[in-house]
């Protein structure tokens, strides 16, 4: 059996494919929050809450309505979006001229509420979703299940999609404009109220596509956005709160080092991304892509 470093080929690629799947929800759930506070300025603690909204909704539409998981792909995202736009304007949207601890504890109160509702009526034990591809291909060193290689080309698609379309497209630009000089753009006649709105539907919508991958993998519980949403915060201040493409970049490194340190050091696989955090705040605080205020 080859060997690297004393640890088989095939147990260090497997925990590298678990890193790089972990490291894929990082990394959609890393982009929304940064899309959110990049452009609104909100601490957005329901994210964790939108995921698990997305995986719920998989579910039922499935258990429910019977439609498939393809479909509920693009249905879920759209519901949970929706909700997201009603939640902004009537309620999210008032505190954006108040301090940011405002914004950060409605979210966080919205978290508790959207999960203690949950609970209450699907208690916290998890439901099993099933897997819409079967099988597995042989890669020489290991099987890969079909699935989990799926999960991590949809990831890099649609975060590649959605850097692209802030970065290099015109309502990318709005955007960006709109969170720097708000009256400035709504003086050429663009409707701000409307941009910061699709602005945090499009950050709760990566939030329940992320739930949607994650549902056959995973169980669905009331509790699974709580349990990612700390880890996806430390991701997020490594590579620099706001920045898209940092929020990209280190939610994959991360899910790598992550399963890595599973493989050398397993003791330390549920701390080693707060320790880089702990390292990366004290030698550049803005994060590794953030810019210095």
């Amino acid at each position: 059996m080859t060997m690297i470093f004393g640890i088989p080929v095939q147990a260090l690629m497997g925990q590298l494919l678990i890193g790089l799947i972990n490291g894929s929800f990082y990394a959609l759930l890393s982009l929304g929050l940064a899309v959110i506070f990049g452009l609104l300025r909100v601490i957005n603690f329901a994210h964790g809450a939108q995921y698990m909204l997305g995986a719920f909704v998989t579910l039922l539409l499935l258990s429910g309505l019977g439609i498939n998981y393809w479909l509920a792909l693009v249905l879920a995202p759209v519901i949970v979006g929706l909700l997201g736009a009603v939640v902004e304007r009537t309620m999210l949207s008032r505190l954006y001229k108040m301090d940011h601890l405002y914004g950060l504890l409605f979210t966080f109160g919205l978290a508790l509420t959207i999960e203690g509702t949950f609970r209450y009526f699907f208690g916290a034990s998890g439901m099993p979703y099933p897997q819409p591809i079967q099988g597995a291909v042989n890669l020489g060193f290991m099987f890969l299940p079909l699935y989990r290689g799926w999960v991590v080309i949809a990831s890099m698609i649609v975060c590649l999609g959605v850097w692209l379309m802030i970065e290099k497209t015109k309502l990318g630009a709005y955007l960006r404009a709109a969170t720097e000089n708000p009256t400035l753009v709504q003086s050429f006649g663009v409707n701000v109220p409307m941009l910061l709105t699709l602005t945090y539907a499009l950050g709760a919508g990566l939030a329940a596509f992320t739930g949607v991958l994650a549902a056959p993998i995973y169980q669905v519980s009331p509790l699974m956005g709580s349990q990612i949403i700390i880890v996806v915060f430390a991701v997020v201040v490594v590579g620099g709160m706001g920045s898209i493409l940092g929020a990209i970049i280190t939610g994959y490194m991360l899910g790598i080092v992550e399963g890595l340190t599973k493989v050398f050091y397993p003791e330390a696989s549920s701390i080693v991304i707060f320790v880089i955090m702990a390292i990366v705040l004290i030698l550049r605080p803005a994060g590794l892509f953030g810019k210095d205020a």
